[in-house]
């Protein structure tokens, strides 16, 4: 296990968490939409974890991107599990330090949870779909276009969140679900946020390797 790399994922998911979950905060205290606001925090936070340390260790920064990346033998199932606990307790972290700075209510304006008229299914659904292609991208450009993976993985978390921040809350993350429902204490949606986002690493990597590794096409 290469601790400088899971501390580098702990860090990373820290910073990516702290600036996503302060938004929600930042927007619900100002009264501003937060389509306006939390789509690009997320998305600009994350890009600020992989430029902070992604070189370190490939900046997964969610448990899914993880098992994704084990299945495709990019990491090996020690460091694998080191990673998910690592981002674990960083976002955690995060939404402690975001209840210290403002209250626990505020953390759990973050809980990701169906939307209005929204099934659990139904969000189950849209955070298994929306997590696979997330992956597809994820698995793609970092093997295709390593070089350009630091902008286009923020901006299809941004296009995600857009998407379905208002149907299923945009998850397709375990960490970010986890940190805000157990520091706002509401743990009875996250079964959706832990199935939804692994299920849909699986079935993303399964496209990767049936298309061919994003191969060209003849």
């Amino acid at each position: 296990m290469n601790m400088k790399k899971a501390a580098a994922e702990l860090l990373g998911t820290f910073l990516f968490m702290t600036i996503g979950y302060l938004s929600v905060a930042a927007f619900t205290t100002a009264s501003v939409p937060g389509l306006q606001v939390v789509p690009f925090s997320f998305g600009l936070g994350l890009l600020a974890a992989i430029f902070a340390f992604g070189h370190i260790s490939g900046g997964h920064y969610n448990p899914a991107v993880t098992v994704a990346m084990h299945l495709d033998g990019r990491i090996g199932i020690t460091d694998a599990v080191a990673y998910i606990v690592a981002q674990i307790v960083g976002a955690v972290a995060a939404a402690v330090l975001v209840m210290l700075v403002s209250s626990q209510a505020m953390v759990a304006a973050g809980i990701t949870g169906p939307g209005k008229d929204v099934t659990d299914i139904s969000a189950l659904i849209i955070e298994i779909a929306a997590t696979a292609a997330f992956l597809l991208v994820i698995l793609t450009v970092t093997k295709r276009a390593a070089s350009m993976a630091g902008i286009v993985i923020p901006l299809t978390l941004v296009a995600i969140h857009f998407a379905t921040a208002t149907l299923s809350g945009a998850s397709v993350n375990p960490a970010r679900s986890i940190g805000s429902a157990r520091v706002g204490g509401d743990l009875s949606k996250i079964w959706i946020y832990l199935v939804g986002p692994v299920v849909g690493a699986v079935i993303g990597w399964a496209v990767f390797k049936f298309m061919g590794e994003g191969a060209d096409v003849a």
